[in-house]
């Protein structure tokens, strides 16, 4: 389904935020209070989050801030309820995520990575996402967005837990979007490429096709206006992603075997 949506129907409800202290986050939150929506913004670091916040009450909206690490799934739903019942949301953007990927000296990833990949990438905003649907199927609109990663169609060596998350990711949106789409509330996945924000930066080499966070938080709004199911940016992911699809799996264990990436600390 597509069209203009829930959004804007809601024009007074809470756009919640997560990972709102820097990067994508931070620019959608300005985005948003420049449109005059007011925000709900959640952040592992409080004194960045609170700068953000700031200038988000610059455009004169009402935010309300949240210190939380998502690897506490379970305090992020009855955060996410809470937030709810004093801030009605109209929109969750579930922006929050980690890009480690297996380090220059290991051989292989670290358990602990895994682990806390799988929850921040994966379990914690889907369950947010769930939490938020029980909010907004009562009162039959919403949006609800969740950040992926083009990675998620592909199996990198290098990165088994970021790519399988962002797999994870993927699977659930598709099919909640399909199971709310009846019922009043829109769902976007994004699947961004690189884009130039704090993770992206301990990247160590080539970043092809760099995108700028501000240009990225347009994008995902546009998407949420059109009630677009799937945003993939820039635009040669999508082809690549079809060019994937024809490419032979011996052949394609063959180049992705060999792809060699790192990062900083």
């Amino acid at each position: 389904m597509t069209g203009k949506v829930s959004s804007r129907m809601d024009e007074g409800a809470y756009v919640l935020i997560t990972g709102a202290s820097s990067g994508i986050g931070a620019e959608l939150a300005w985005l948003y209070a420049a449109r005059g929506r007011p925000l709900v913004l959640w952040g592992r670091d409080r004194t960045r989050l609170e700068d953000v916040a700031a200038r988000a009450r610059g455009f004169g909206v009402d935010v309300h801030t949240r210190a939380l690490d998502l690897m506490d799934g379970a305090a992020a739903i009855a955060a996410l309820r809470e937030d709810d019942e004093s801030h009605p949301l109209g929109i969750a953007i579930l922006a929050a995520g980690l890009g480690d990927m297996r380090r220059g000296q290991d051989v292989v990833e670290r358990a602990e990575d895994v682990l806390r990949l799988g929850l921040v990438n994966y379990a914690t905003p889907s369950a947010m996402a769930a939490a938020a649907a029980e909010c907004m199927v009562p009162r039959g609109r919403g949006h609800i967005v969740l950040i992926g990663s083009v990675a998620a169609f592909h199996a990198l060596p290098f990165a088994a837990a970021y790519s399988g998350s962002k797999a994870g990711l993927k699977r659930f949106a598709e099919a909640q979007q399909m199971a709310l789409a009846p019922l009043g509330v829109g769902v976007t996945l994004v699947s961004p490429g690189f884009v130039d924000t704090p993770m992206s930066r301990r990247v160590v080499g080539a970043k092809p096709f760099l995108q700028t966070a501000p240009v990225a938080a347009r994008r995902i709004a546009r998407a949420v206006d059109r009630n677009r199911p799937h945003l993939v940016f820039p635009f040669v992911f999508s082809v690549l992603r079809l060019v994937d699809t024809l490419v032979p799996w011996p052949l394609k264990r063959r180049i992705l075997s060999a792809i060699k990436a790192d990062q900083t600390d």
